[in-house]
């Protein structure tokens, strides 16, 4: 699949507050070997602690609504992963009608982990986006086409150049709704990804009752790239279209136009 257009040349997820050479999540294979790249057992997870140990931000920095609530009646929450939660977030706060976003750590074992351990690959998370959004004002199709067609389904526990089961593509819905469309959509995608000669989607897809709590990361990844404009970003159009109405990317729009041109 064509590299997404992002910040200039891919390059692994980056921990913010480190000089030198690039210290992230991938480099850390050095200690953890391929195990970052197997999904881990429950009990041999991190044991984690009761309580966040930090302070998780109370308003949205674009959007200055509530991070953790509470919403608009009639609001519902579709959490998506698609590798680096920092290009992924913005490109949901940006979609009209959604109503908030949130950058955390979903689908694994360990309560309330931190960056760090996440980035060990033995909590089981995955970088999740938290999106509440207004129903009547945009669809979970189009979210859903949207979270499609800005990233690489095919890779398994990695997307780019950052590897790990915390960079694995999933949906976890909250709606018998939301899960029609993740169901829907992926097929209607899977059907184009083989007509452009790529393999088969590994998105990890199952209601939210299962994948577990939704963990806020820290305050420092909530909004990145508002904070950081020229942060890392591995994230942008794929240049295929999920078949839902929308009109067809004949001519792929900056990263930051997540909405197909009109």
């Amino acid at each position: 699949m064509p590299a997404a257009p992002g910040s200039g040349a891919a390059q692994p997820h980056r921990t913010p507050g480190r000089t030198g050479a690039c210290v992230a999540c991938e480099t850390e294979v050095v200690l953890f070997g391929s195990a970052k790249r197997q999904m881990i057992e429950a009990d041999d997870a991190l044991p984690g602690r009761p309580a966040y140990s930090y302070r998780v931000p109370e308003t949205h920095e674009v959007l200055g609504t509530p991070l953790q609530g509470p919403w608009p009646e009639g609001t519902q929450v579709l959490y998506v992963a698609m590798g680096c939660f920092w290009g992924a977030e913005r490109i949901f706060w940006q979609l009209p009608g959604v109503v908030t976003t949130a950058a955390g750590y979903m689908g694994g074992f360990t309560p309330h982990p931190t960056y760090e351990e996440v980035c060990t690959g033995r909590t089981g998370h995955t970088e999740a986006v938290l999106v509440a959004f207004d129903p009547s004002a945009i669809s979970a199709e189009l979210l859903m086409a949207t979270f499609w067609e800005n990233h690489d389904p095919t890779q398994g526990n990695r997307q780019g150049n950052d590897v790990g089961t915390q960079y694995r593509s999933a949906v976890y819905w909250t709606t018998p709704d939301q899960e029609a469309a993740a169901r829907g959509t992926r097929e209607a995608f899977q059907g184009v990804l083989r007509e452009h000669g790529h393999g088969d989607i590994t998105t990890e897809l199952r209601p939210a009752s299962e994948a577990g709590t939704f963990y806020y990361a820290e305050a420092y990844h909530q909004q990145y790239l508002h904070k950081n404009p020229g942060g890392y970003c591995n994230h942008g159009p794929n240049g295929m279209s999920c078949p839902i109405g929308i009109v067809r990317q004949d001519q792929l729009p900056a990263q930051k136009d997540v909405l197909p041109p009109h």
